[in-house]
């Protein structure tokens, strides 16, 4: 990754000093300086996330992160400034289009810019999206009732105790009688779990609140972080099955769910009667044939954030095709993913948007 962005890097410093008009040696140098530095920032940062959770580090790393939205949105518009050059080359001349040459530059790195920090703003407006699931087996009294999927909050040195009580506040105001965390709760590195999650003790849906982890959540202290979440109230689910109120609550952690035998067996185990509702959170919208075989209603998933940045939204279609966001049907198997409410790297959004899902659960017409 860093050699990629050592090369981003050195792209973009390519392409500014050919479409400068004339800089000076003062200008290249710090071209040089601060690119060289920004190429390792993110790198740096990262790394020391998972050491400290220190104010500085915490500052560092934001900043790294959002640097690294804008690299993205730079680069695309280098690419677009060089492919408008060479087009326009063919039809006009180049003693006559040289004098546009630092205007093209300077339109695109512009737009970059400014998308830029529309994606900032996006990604901390919060939309509830409101969902309608039919399920077969569905318990008489689940009839009507609603469930509150909240993904990929990514706790941590950008998502902090205010974005954390901002989450509960807004859970609290839909008034949920279930809530659901299919994974990516934390952001991986160092964190203070325990002050991060304590506006959870406030969010007291009738049924509780059910957690399966992510992978984000397993690359940091796994153990540390099971004890905070469970000190505040949430059910941690690992390859365990819960009866509430006669509705079965599945959850398999990430790192199970990467072997298809392992996770066979697990669903195997857990699963109820057949014909029984089954609702399992599964970080990842995959495996899909394996949780419909046996027999699991509804899949709860994150993890895809629905790309979170252009070009990302088109490459994670087509991983994930229609189960990258929304509602949709594997067989027998309803699969709702969420795009999340947080985000990870830089904290930005283009072309996706972030949010919690307020599901409504509805008996399956034969």
């Amino acid at each position: 990754m860093q050699v990629f962005l050592c090369l981003a890097h050195l792209f973009l410093y390519h392409t500014w000093i050919s479409f400068l008009d004339a800089p000076s040696a003062a200008v290249l140098l710090t071209l040089r300086i601060a690119l060289t530095a920004l190429s390792f920032s993110f790198i740096a940062a990262a790394l020391l996330s998972f050491r400290s959770i220190q104010p500085l580090v915490r500052i560092f790393y934001t900043c790294a992160a959002a640097w690294l939205g804008f690299l993205n949105l730079l680069f695309w518009a280098a690419c677009a400034s060089w492919f408008v050059w060479y087009a326009l080359l063919a039809v006009v001349s180049e003693a006559r289009l040289t004098p546009l040459r630092p205007w093209i530059g300077a339109a695109f790195a512009a737009a970059a810019l400014l998308a830029g920090l529309w994606g900032l703003v996006v990604a901390r407006r919060i939309h509830v999206r409101h969902t309608a699931v039919a399920l077969q087996g569905l318990p008489a009294n689940w009839r009507g009732r609603k469930a509150l999927l909240i993904s990929d909050l990514h706790l941590g040195h950008v998502n902090g105790v205010s974005f954390s009580r901002r989450i509960v506040e807004m859970a609290s105001a839909l008034a949920p009688d279930i809530v659901f965390i299919p994974g990516d709760l934390f952001d991986g590195g160092q964190a203070d779990s325990q002050t991060l999650l304590e506006p959870f003790r406030a969010l007291k849906p009738p049924h509780g609140i059910y957690f399966s982890s992510g992978n984000h959540d397993e690359f940091g202290d796994m153990a540390a972080f099971t004890r905070a979440i469970e000190d505040v109230g949430i059910r941690v689910l690992s390859n365990e099955s819960v009866r509430v109120d006669g509705l079965s609550v599945l959850g398999v952690p990430f790192g199970d769910s990467t072997f298809p035998i392992r996770m066979r067996a697990t669903l195997k185990a857990l699963l109820p009667a057949p014909g029984e509702a089954a609702v399992l959170l599964n970080h990842v919208p995959s495996r899909l044939p394996i949780v419909e075989e046996a027999g699991v209603a509804l899949q709860l998933s994150g993890h895809t954030h629905s790309g979170q940045i252009f070009p990302f939204t088109w490459l994670t279609r087509r991983i994930f095709g229609t189960f990258t966001h929304g509602l949709s049907r594997y067989g027998a198997l309803t699969v709702v993913t969420s795009s999340g409410a947080g985000t990870w790297g830089p904290p930005m959004r283009i072309g996706s948007r972030s949010e919690m899902v307020l599901l409504t659960f509805e008996e399956q017409k034969s």
